[in-house]
C-alpha cells in the first residue's frame, strides 16, 4: 500500500507528463496531492528542457536554436497536452457562443482558426523570450527555462484551489477543480518564489527582483485567464488547464527576457 504523498507524486507525473509513471489512484485525495505536487513535474521538464539547450549551446548551436530546442522538449514530454489546450481554449473564447457550444468546439478533435493563431504567437513569444536570455547567457537561459516551466505549473495548483468549479462533470478538469486548499496553495506559490529568487541570487540582486517579478507575472496572466475562462464557461476543463500552463510560461519568460 503506497504513501499518499506517493500516490499524488504518481498522479501529478501520471497525468501532466508522459514519463513512465503510473498512476494508481484517480481519487479526490490523489488529485490534491498531484496538483500540490505539480510545480515539481515542472521543475522535472525545466531541468530536461534546459539540458537539452545548454547541450547544443556547448555544441555550438545558435541560441535561437537552443531556444527552439528548449522549447520543444516539455511539448514532447507532456505530448503536446498543455499546448493543444491552449488551443482549444482560444477556439472555445474565440468563437462567441454561449458556454454549452463553446465547451462543445472545445471538446472536438480539430483546431480552429483562434487556436492557430494563438499557437503560433505563444510559440514565437517562448522561443523569441529564451534566445534573447540564451543570447545574453547560457546560465540565465537555463534558469529562465526551469523558472518558466514550474511557474507554468504553479499556475495548475492555484488553478486547482478550493471555489473554482468544473464546467463539465467529467474528465481531467473535473477530476482536479476545487481540490486544493486555499492555505495549502498559498504555501506551495511562496515555495516556488521563494525556490525561483534563491537560484537567481547567483547572478545578483537584480536577478533576484526580476525572477520574483516573473512568478508574479506568470500567476497573475494565469488568474485573468482562469477568472474569463470561469466566467464563459462556467468552470474549469482539462483545456483551460492546459492554456493557464502556457498562459503562465510565456508570461514567465517574457518578463525573464526584459532588461529592464
Amino acid at each position: 500500500m503506497t504513501s499518499p504523498r506517493a500516490d499524488g507524486l504518481r498522479f501529478a507525473f501520471g497525468t501532466l507528463s508522459v514519463l513512465p509513471v503510473k498512476v494508481t489512484r484517480w481519487d479526490r485525495e490523489a488529485a490534491r496531492g498531484g496538483m500540490l505536487c505539480a510545480p515539481l513535474v515542472g521543475l522535472v521538464l525545466g531541468g530536461l528542457s534546459a539540458a537539452v539547450g545548454l547541450l547544443l549551446l556547448l555544441l555550438g548551436a545558435s541560441a535561437l536554436l537552443a531556444a527552439i530546442a528548449t522549447v520543444a522538449v516539455p511539448a514532447v514530454l507532456t505530448r503536446g497536452l498543455h499546448l493543444d489546450g491552449l488551443a482549444d481554449t482560444a477556439d472555445g473564447l474565440g468563437s462567441g457562443k454561449p458556454a454549452e457550444d463553446a465547451l462543445r468546439i472545445m471538446k472536438q478533435s480539430d483546431i480552429g482558426p483562434f487556436g492557430v493563431i494563438t499557437l503560433v504567437l505563444v510559440l514565437f513569444a517562448q522561443v523569441a523570450a529564451l534566445s534573447q536570455v540564451y543570447g545574453g547567457s547560457w546560465a540565465r537561459g537555463a534558469v529562465a527555462a526551469v523558472v518558466s516551466a514550474t511557474a507554468a505549473r504553479l499556475a495548475l495548483t492555484l488553478a486547482a484551489r478550493t471555489g473554482v468549479p468544473a464546467a463539465r462533470p467529467e474528465g481531467l478538469g473535473a477530476a482536479v477543480a476545487g481540490v486544493v486548499p486555499l492555505r495549502a496553495a498559498a504555501l506551495v506559490a511562496l515555495a516556488v518564489t521563494l525556490g525561483a529568487a534563491a537560484v537567481s541570487a547567483l547572478f545578483g540582486p537584480y536577478d533576484v527582483v526580476r525572477t520574483v517579478l516573473a512568478v508574479a507575472a506568470s500567476v497573475a496572466a494565469a488568474e485573468l485567464l482562469l477568472r474569463h475562462c470561469t466566467r464563459r464557461f462556467g468552470g474549469v476543463t482539462g483545456d483551460v488547464f492546459g492554456g493557464i500552463a502556457e498562459t503562465a510560461a510565456t508570461a514567465a519568460l517574457v518578463i525573464l527576457s526584459l532588461a529592464f
